[in-house]
């Protein structure tokens, strides 16, 4: 509110006026790096998802997934439908129904194999 601070305020000072003419500041973005695609720049390409075929649990179960995977309670599913009905379930329709690769079903049908639970009954404990 004083004008003596106010004029001291806008008064310019020579001294510093000739030190910020001396700074030079020069701003640059980085080089893009160059990848294998000779700097070619390609949009992203999003992965493409599909809706799994949720199990019993519902909430928790994972409601989509890329093309190409399957979840966990898919593949417990497909595992069981396979074992219970081979002829039915086979490894084209699997890979069909699921957007699977023929020849990871394959290997998925020979290497995944689950297992059964057998109960046996109390009188044949004691003989085993």
């Amino acid at each position: 509110d004083r004008p003596e601070i106010r004029e001291e305020i806008y008064q310019k000072d020579d001294r510093l006026l000739t030190l910020l003419k001396d700074v030079y500041v020069e701003s640059r973005d980085p080089p893009g790096q160059v990848k294998d695609g000779g700097g070619e720049h390609l949009p992203c390409k999003q992965e493409e998802k599909r809706l799994t075929k949720l199990g019993h649990l519902g909430e928790l179960d994972v409601k989509k997934v890329p093309k190409g995977k399957i979840s966990i309670v898919e593949a417990l599913t497909l595992l069981n439908n396979h074992k219970l009905h081979p002829q039915i379930w086979t490894a084209e329709k699997i890979a069909e129904e699921y957007s699977l690769e023929l020849e990871e079903v394959n290997a998925l049908l020979e290497f995944f194999i689950p297992f059964t639970v057998q109960e046996f009954p109390k009188e044949t404990k004691k003989a085993i």
